[in-house]
């Protein structure tokens, strides 16, 4: 048995009785000075006549949460190489899913800043910007947006990401990389592929870029006369097809699918990186994987029944 202190002693005693039930979680954390959900940890941790966990850290020998020096050395050694750039999360989740070696973030995050490499990112002080609230349902509203980026890193030839995203549960409905820079065409094939696949959504959330609305000066007497410019050729497709558009006023009023576009800048120019695809069709393979792990790990589970698209 390890030999304890006498406060690590009494730390161990308040633990015996929470667990025994002879006082509460709240006069325990009381006791100790520590949150109920500590708490919580050591009464799942204690063992009796072993003190596992109870005690500090180092008594009687190595922590049971210490990783081993070549799990540290394997990390770090991938952290520069297979997986330079990629964030903390990204390389957590590859660690685990690829190379079999499953450690929480936070350790990963130890190991790295301990190896001395930096997080990738900035991050970025807290703003007070009140957000939209979402849409109660899936299909009420998409949001459309489009985003031309050196995505190959001069593997290729530079492309374009244009996709949708359901605002109620974040799911990317559709998304795809073009050649060409924002256009019509390039909606137009993702549109088909959303609404294939999902239905027809209520309405779209979009910017005032060309292909959705004119922005020239250009009235005809019958637009006057109508008081509306006539619509883009998407804007006409988007009215057959009885989707509302709803215009934003600003980068910031989408923000919801601005910050999908800087998850797939930060992940999706990784998984390209580590792929090293060198042609369209290559990098819209790698893309399809990643919309498809992106829609199971961040998209809100919400009922099929519940959905508006139409049919």
């Amino acid at each position: 048995m390890i030999e304890l202190s006498q406060k690590e002693f009494q730390r161990v005693k308040v633990i015996e009785n929470a667990v025994a039930g002879q006082i509460t979680v709240v006069e325990a954390s009381g006791l100790l000075r520590l949150s109920r959900r500590q708490v919580y940890r050591l009464k799942a941790r204690y063992r009796p006549r072993r003190w596992i966990g109870c005690g500090t850290a180092t008594a009687g020998g190595p922590s049971r949460g210490g990783v081993p020096e070549a799990v540290r050395e394997r990390v770090l050694a991938l952290a520069r190489g297979k997986y330079a750039g990629f964030n903390d999360s990204h390389l957590t989740d590859k660690l685990r899913e690829v190379e079999g070696i499953a450690l929480s973030r936070e350790t990963v995050r130890r190991i790295l800043r301990g190896g001395g490499l930096p997080s990738p990112h900035k991050r970025r002080a807290p703003r007070n910007r009140s957000r939209r609230e979402r849409k109660p349902r899936a299909g009420m509203m998409v949001l459309a947006d489009a985003s031309r980026e050196d995505w190959l890193e001069g593997r290729g030839p530079r492309l374009t990401l244009a996709g949708f995203q359901d605002d109620a549960t974040g799911r990317v409905l559709a998304a795809g990389f073009q050649r060409e820079p924002e256009d019509t065409v390039g909606y137009l094939r993702q549109l088909r592929s959303m609404v294939s696949r999902y239905g027809i959504p209520l309405s779209l959330y979009r910017d005032r870029h060309g292909t959705f609305q004119r922005n020239d000066k250009s009235w005809t007497l019958e637009e006057e006369l109508a008081g509306r410019q006539g619509p883009t050729q998407l804007g006409r497709v988007l009215e057959e097809l009885g989707i509302e558009q709803i215009a934003a006023l600003s980068p910031q009023a989408k923000g919801r699918i601005e910050r999908l576009w800087r998850t797939f800048q930060d992940r999706l120019i990784s998984e390209l990186r580590l792929a090293k695809p060198a042609t369209l069709d290559q990098a819209n393979a790698v893309l399809k994987n990643l919309v498809q792990d992106y829609n199971q790990r961040f998209a809100w589970r919400r009922e099929t029944a519940r959905a508006t698209f139409a049919p």
